[in-house]
């Protein structure tokens, strides 16, 4: 089902599985949207309540003129959990999404669980050289084009991901607008800092195809938190959720099936 939640002056929108199973609320990364998690969510269904907000600027929720940095998502999401009246969720979030989730638990929001995808933790350096690229202007461009010239491209760039999945993330990307890459002004927030402050079970998951978050860096993060579990997904990269969704649902169900 479809829903809209008021918080922080803007309308955010949602897909929601529903039912009576304990809730999971999953966050897209920049240029995606709620639905993009459709293939994960189908198999989570079963036995969770599967929240899929879209983020501001993006899919079908509000673009305020401004407003669009890590500490506001986080708001947003903490908005829509009392707006949802979401008891104690499990937050799970890629990339954007990600460090959006760390932000929220980091905060100490009464979460059962926490699953970060690969999510966007940037050296200062780092953060810098991909707020000086060219990702926004190539967004812009991407804008001018149709969703079937966005579909074509997308099968050449990536043909072992499925058709339902390339059709979604073109949605996706023309519902994204100019200001959501606000994002990534610099600077982030310290991911080290927001990885020491939680105090909840944390899923680290990242591919073994060029990640952000390396095994390197998730070995350092788990000697900063012991609660991060780490588990790696083959064939995989940054994309994670739309190169093994499958693969991905099935690590993140036997993760929160173990939480009280």
């Amino acid at each position: 089902m479809r829903g809209v939640c008021e918080t922080n002056g803007i309308n955010l929108h949602y897909l929601r599985t529903g039912g009576a199973n304990p809730p999971v609320v999953l966050l897209h990364g920049l240029i995606g949207s709620g639905a993009c998690w459709t293939p994960v969510a189908r198999v989570l269904e079963g036995e969770f309540d599967v929240v899929m907000p879209d983020a501001r600027g993006h899919g079908d929720s509000s673009t305020p003129p401004h407003g669009y940095r890590y500490d506001d998502h986080a708001s947003d999401v903490v908005g829509l959990i009392r707006g949802l009246e979401l008891s104690r969720p499990v937050l799970m979030g890629h990339s954007m999404g990600g460090m959006t989730a760390a932000v929220v638990a980091s905060r100490g929001t009464d979460l059962r669980g926490l699953i970060l995808v690969d999510p966007t933790f940037l050296s200062p350096e780092r953060q810098r050289e991909v707020h000086a690229s060219d990702v926004a202007e190539q967004h812009r461009q991407a804008l001018g084009l149709s969703r079937s010239e966005l579909v074509a491209q997308a099968i050449v760039r990536q043909p072992h991901r499925s058709p339902e999945l390339i059709e979604l993330l073109a949605e996706a990307r023309l519902k994204t607008h100019l200001e959501a890459f606000d994002v990534l002004t610099p600077p982030n927030p310290d991911y080290r800092d927001v990885v020491s402050a939680m105090d909840v079970p944390i899923l680290l998951v990242i591919g073994d195809r060029g990640p952000v978050v390396t095994f390197e860096m998730a070995t350092e993060l788990r000697s900063l938190n012991p609660r991060v579990r780490i588990e790696e997904i083959q064939d995989a990269g940054h994309g994670l959720p739309y190169d093994q969704p499958e693969r991905l649902a099935e690590v993140v169900a036997s993760f929160m099936r173990e939480l009280a």
